[in-house]
């Protein structure tokens, strides 16, 4: 019996310690350190490269139909807004952002941009679909083509209330949309979960995004 006692005195104090020693969070000030120099040292576009040429394989198995389509997210997918995180500071200023928007400034992730290439070549119909809403659509649509995505069937921008709906319920409904229009969806490229999950996602290429995450 005081055996028992013993065992359960030291599990519990274990216990306790375990509680007192929960892991803390990094601090900001190293936090964004660390996500700059991964970022600017490259190993961020290697790892996207790596993301990339697996894709590539996946699609390689497929049979590419008249109708087949891959869906792509904008920022931080197709576009590269590396930039103006920095500029805030790693948080999120609404004036600059849309600043940033209007001057069409963001670069093509270059990865990504290969695999749009490589999809292309493949005779896939290419649609961009982003959280960004109705009034910045031409600029939007301008900044892709300005860099290189010159070749594409359509640009979706959130309007009216779909700016109230949660990304992954948008980017889903608007999915299955295009189903009914006629398009073999085979594939859906995005940096948040949200651009991925949901109704008629096909292959989900997941690219990584160091700078915020969408709970939704």
């Amino acid at each position: 019996m005081k055996f028992f006692i013993t065992i359960v005195l030291i599990l519990s104090f274990f216990l306790i310690v375990s509680c007192g020693e929960q892991e803390k969070p990094e601090n900001l000030t190293i936090a964004r350190k660390n996500v700059k120099e991964y970022y600017e040292s490259g190993r961020f576009y290697t790892e996207v490269e790596d993301v990339v040429k697996e894709a590539e394989k996946e699609f390689d198995k497929i049979k590419i139909k008249n109708n087949s389509a891959v869906v792509f997210d904008v920022d931080e997918t197709a576009l590269d807004n590396y930039a103006l995180a920095k500029s805030m500071g790693f948080g999120y200023v609404y004036k600059m952002n849309k600043e940033w928007n209007a001057e069409m400034k963001s670069p093509a992730l270059k990865p990504v941009k290969e695999l749009y290439d490589y999809l292309l070549e493949r005779g896939v119909h290419i649609i961009f679909l982003t959280g960004r809403n109705f009034p910045e659509y031409e600029v939007t649509y301008q900044n892709l083509k300005n860099v290189g995505y010159t070749v594409f069937d359509t640009l979706i921008t959130q309007i009216g209330d779909e700016t109230k709906m949660k990304s992954r319920d948008f980017k889903s409904s608007k999915r299955v949309f295009l189903t009914n229009e006629g398009y073999d969806i085979i594939g859906t490229v995005g940096d948040q979960w949200s651009d991925l999950r949901g109704e008629d996602h096909g292959i989900q290429v997941k690219i990584p995004n160091y700078l915020y995450k969408d709970e939704y």
